[in-house]
């Protein structure tokens, strides 16, 4: 162990269990719950990012959580840095911070740093993102080879942004990449964790929480958020789970039990992502948990050793 502070991490997929761990984590180890979600960083989305209740939140100290107004956007770049004056914060006031979320860019960002890529040229990304993503792919085979041959081609929004950099830098996206820069990984003891249970029993959990959530307040949110005039069509939280679909809704442009379905089959793909994204990218060497979560997978946030 070097002398470094301490940082816990817990991640998974949604409905994973990651947030009642954190809170049971946070008061075994007088710990302070930092989000690590790209949807519940807004304010606006309390039921339908599933952020913890009101209730959850007393039991111990919680950061970054609906902190922003949905009107404005979020990068991993942005949450990155409130979270490392959080970390910070939390290491000054003698609390062990606890990372908890499923939005795996936010994470990278966090512990590798990010690339320090300069501002694209607006007229390249626009005349980039007005391209059929077959055509961006084709463009992207001749400019940077490398990351077509890496990106699926049907990826609209990687295969866009390895286009506009490459055109607008004139530098490949991965050399970029290669040069990351303000990280935290190795200024910190990492004790991370990640939560990957049975997927019938996740996707379960996913169906019955959709329904919890259009019955206790998710349809007044996406009300709210309608009749909101400051908020742009192109807006994130427009694009959150159970937005769309209960908006279609409420436009009357399908019924209730269509768009509880919709909103599922959303959840369930994002989850089955996810899922992928964390057996496969985090380092081999952290824990991964399978299984229901349980109060003795509180041992792995072990320091001692």
């Amino acid at each position: 162990m070097t002398g470094n502070p301490k940082l816990a991490l817990i991640a998974g997929p949604t409905a994973s269990g990651k947030s009642a761990l954190a809170i049971a984590l946070a008061r075994a180890s007088n710990g302070t719950v930092i989000n690590a979600d790209s949807a519940q960083v807004y304010r606006d989305l309390r039921i339908l990012s599933a952020r913890p209740s009101p209730g959850e939140e007393a039991q111990a100290p919680h950061r970054l959580f609906g902190y922003i107004d949905g009107a404005e956007s979020c990068s991993a770049a942005r949450w990155a840095a409130d979270a490392r004056t959080e970390i910070d914060a939390a290491h000054a006031d003698g609390r062990v911070p606890i990372l908890v979320g499923g939005t795996g860019l936010y994470l990278r960002t966090l512990l590798d740093g990010i690339a320090p890529v300069p501002p694209i040229d607006p007229a390249i990304r626009a005349e980039v993102r007005a391209l059929p993503v077959a055509e961006a792919h084709a463009a992207l085979s001749r400019e940077d080879p490398e990351a077509a041959a890496r990106l699926a081609a049907a990826d609209t929004t990687r295969v866009a942004r390895a286009l506009e950099v490459v055109r607008s830098t004139g530098c490949p996206l991965w050399r970029w990449q290669a040069a990351r820069e303000g990280g935290i990984a190795e200024r910190v003891t990492l004790r991370p964790l990640i939560l990957l249970p049975d997927r019938e029993w996740l996707f379960a959990r996913c169906d019955a929480r959709l329904a919890t959530m259009f019955e206790d307040g998710g349809v007044e949110e996406v009300r709210a958020l309608l009749a909101r005039d400051d908020l742009s069509a192109d807006a994130p939280i427009r694009r959150a789970i159970g937005v769309p679909e209960i908006a279609a809704w409420l436009a009357g442009e399908t019924d209730r039990d269509t768009a509880l379905e919709r909103a599922r089959l959303a959840t369930r793909q994002y989850a089955k992502r996810q899922f992928t994204w964390f057996r496969n990218q985090p380092p081999a060497d952290w824990p991964r948990a399978a299984g229901m979560p349980t109060p003795n997978l509180l041992d792995y946030f072990s320091f001692d050793g």
